[in-house]
């Protein structure tokens, strides 16, 4: 095949201007890359149109007090007008990028087809990002349930959500509706929250009790019926559960259909495009991040993916993925915040753990902020942080300094030497730091050396 002409030929291309496309060509094309981005519908992707702003946004809305759906569209509304200039267009031609709305399909190992065009690249990055994941429940599939994909635009507020998924999507939104007002029903087929700390979840779980939901979890959906504001769920163990709407919040899946993969080499496993521990495929000029590849799918993975696969594309020096010490965040209240390994994780790895808590009823800015709700848990196997969890008011704001100690660049004693402002909620984490610390400082022995230099001149 003729090689392609200069014009269309670039340094690098990137499929998908969600965040971690955007990320990638911005960064690339201002260190001097030659740099082509395609996005073949907005570019924000999921995070600013139907992941990340708008569901934070509805969900202070409601923490606030809003009145109903209405308030809810209009704060998410302003909240994506007010956000979307940094993933515009415009602003990323200003950083040398350029981008063209259309389709892409990989043809062979460099090349693409973008909207009808060919070109060709030293290196592409596959950023397509995730479509909601439907379950398999007969009769689902011809009743007009929403996805995050179309709830937001749902221009009346929903009488009572049944809500499939009792993961982070589906308490998020389910608690945010039910406190605008609308009967909430979350089914799930395991424990809430189930990737959770489980101590932690029954702190959230009881909060979703208190605002009115009613949940139904281990529990089995064999059918779907019903008519648009009737529509029901049947459970295995006979029981019907009926609603207005329904929500699938049962996770997401890698968009990976229609881009050519086979063709350009690319192989897929069961959750998304396959990688090695540089962000490349099975071709090595392709590298795939963010929601389509194998691996967490959380928008800041993406943005530490891109990166990475910057400096992996680019130049000749290497980039690891590494997401030991990633963090995640429920965004319910409490909020509920992970670092590392859970409790139980740890237990079924090692044998010698050591668990440091400190509950926030004993944090003196939750007894004057009127919210003792929750706890900071240390999990820890001698000097090193293997997890922290924490669960209660801005739990994920609190996070940063735990990702640095799980990341192994401060050990259970660096935390516990830390010095926070008074009074703040992260004194919490150095009160469960120092634990340890302390339980050798009041020690008999200790006691006995102090009495003993007092008797020196």
């Amino acid at each position: 095949m003729a090689e392609a002409p200069a014009a269309d030929r670039y340094d690098l291309v990137v499929i998908g201007a969600g965040a971690a496309g955007l990320v990638t060509a911005g960064g690339a094309a201002q260190l001097g890359a030659h740099v082509l981005l395609v996005e073949q519908h907005r570019l924000g992707g999921e995070c600013l149109w139907t992941g990340c702003v708008p569901s934070k946004a509805m969900i202070a809305t409601a923490a606030r007090g809003g009145k109903g759906w209405a308030d809810a569209r209009a704060a998410l509304n302003a909240a994506i007008t007010t956000i979307e200039p940094h993933d515009s267009l415009e602003r990323f031609r200003g950083f040398g990028v350029e981008v063209v709305q259309a389709k892409a399909c990989l043809l062979g190992r460099d090349r693409i087809d973008v909207g009808g065009r060919r070109v060709s690249a030293r290196r592409i990055v596959i950023a397509t990002g995730p479509d909601p994941a439907v379950p398999p429940i007969p009769g689902l599939a011809e009743l007009p349930y929403l996805t995050n994909e179309n709830l937001f635009d749902l221009p009346v507020q929903p009488h009572h959500l049944l809500v499939i998924g009792g993961g982070p999507i589906g308490v998020e939104l389910g608690q945010a509706f039910a406190r605008l007002g609308t009967a909430v029903t979350i089914v799930a087929n395991g424990p809430l929250l189930a990737r959770q700390d489980a101590e932690a979840v029954d702190v959230v779980r009881r909060q979703l009790v208190a605002d009115g939901l009613t949940l139904h979890e281990k529990a089995t959906i064999v059918r779907a019926s019903g008519a648009a504001e009737d529509l029901r769920l049947h459970l295995d163990d006979g029981r019907e559960i009926a609603g207005s709407h329904i929500l699938v919040a049962a996770g997401r899946k890698a968009r990976t259909k229609g881009y050519g993969l086979t063709e350009a080499g690319v192989r897929t496993g069961k959750n998304g495009i396959s990688t090695d521990a540089w962000l490349r495929t099975s071709n090595p000029r392709i590298y795939a991040i963010g929601d389509c590849r194998e691996g967490p799918r959380l928008t800041h993975a993406g943005d530490q993916d891109a990166r990475a696969v910057i400096q992996n594309a680019l130049f000749p020096f290497r980039k690891r993925k590494d997401y030991s010490a990633l963090p995640a965040a429920v965004y319910c209240d409490p909020e509920l915040a992970q670092v590392g390994q859970t409790e139980a994780d740890a237990r079924a790895q090692h044998a010698d753990i050591s668990i440091y808590r400190h509950d926030f009823d004993h944090n003196d800015r939750s007894v004057t902020d009127g919210d003792a709700r929750g706890f900071v848990k240390i999990v820890a196997r001698g000097k090193r942080v293997l997890g922290v969890t924490i669960v209660g008011a801005h739990a994920g704001e609190l996070l940063a300094l735990a990702s640095f100690a799980v990341s192994g660049k401060l050990s259970l004693a660096d935390l516990a030497a830390q010095t926070f402002a008074y009074p703040t909620l992260a004194e919490a984490l150095r009160h469960a730091a120092e634990q340890p610390g302390q339980a050798f400082l009041f020690s008999p022995l200790v006691r006995r050396l102090t009495r003993l230099f007092q008797r020196l001149p």
